[in-house]
């Protein structure tokens, strides 16, 4: 699935306390035409709380108060998606180490070069949007799937299992007409045409099924 994002509303968000440095970014992200919202630690971008649809975070590691690694890990137990792109003068490979491990989508150190940050910038907000087109899109299916009845659920997740129809209606101690109709409303509901993509989308909405 390609992503939406360049049909989204995209902003960069820039924590760093140092304002010279915050003004520099927003003037790069500025020149390619890239919306950035700019704050000077941690606590000041939880109080504003901005909605961010598709973008990425442009960390500082250390800030007063909270510090952008302890902030990412906040992040992730919250489950916010937002990719992380790290900037730090007092880096080191323990702490650029901690910050990968840990989901950052990036690491660079001050004085960063621009375009390198650029090109992290532009592909975290590419990553972002296939994201949440496909989060949005497990929502449809999910909808899709709770929409079956009990017999035709059942009869969709005998197929993914690679039953026949013959199979099935032994099973079921249904005809294979039956079984049939059972099938074909379930992919109608669905919105699928093909057995491969019925088993992509049960595989997607339970993970544990394609183990």
């Amino acid at each position: 699935m390609a992503s939406k994002a360049a049909e989204a509303t995209v902003t960069v968000v820039v924590i760093d306390d140092d304002e010279a440095v915050r003004e520099a970014l927003e003037g790069l992200l500025d020149s390619v035409g890239l919306p950035v919202r700019s704050f000077g630690s941690v606590q000041q971008y939880v109080d504003q709380k901005p909605a961010i649809d598709v973008g990425c975070m442009v960390l500082d590691v250390r800030l007063p108060g909270r510090s952008g690694l302890d902030f990412q890990a906040e992040l992730a137990r919250c489950g916010n998606s937002l990719p992380v792109i790290f900037i730090s003068g007092h880096g080191d490979v323990a702490m650029s180490v901690r910050a990968m491990k840990a989901g950052a989508f990036e690491f660079l150190t001050k004085p960063v070069h621009h375009q390198h940050l650029l090109d992290a910038i532009h592909a975290a907000i590419a990553q972002h949007g296939e994201r949440r087109d496909q989060e949005r899109s497990l929502v449809v299916q999910r909808a899709r799937f709770d929409t079956l009845t009990v017999r035709e659920r059942e009869v969709a997740m005998m197929v993914v299992s690679g039953l026949r129809n013959k199979q099935i209606a032994g099973d079921l101690d249904l005809s294979e007409a039956t079984v049939k109709l059972h099938r074909g409303q379930a992919m109608r509901k669905m919105g699928v045409r093909s057995v491969v993509d019925l088993v992509r989308i049960v595989d997607s909405l339970m993970p544990d099924h394609a183990q």
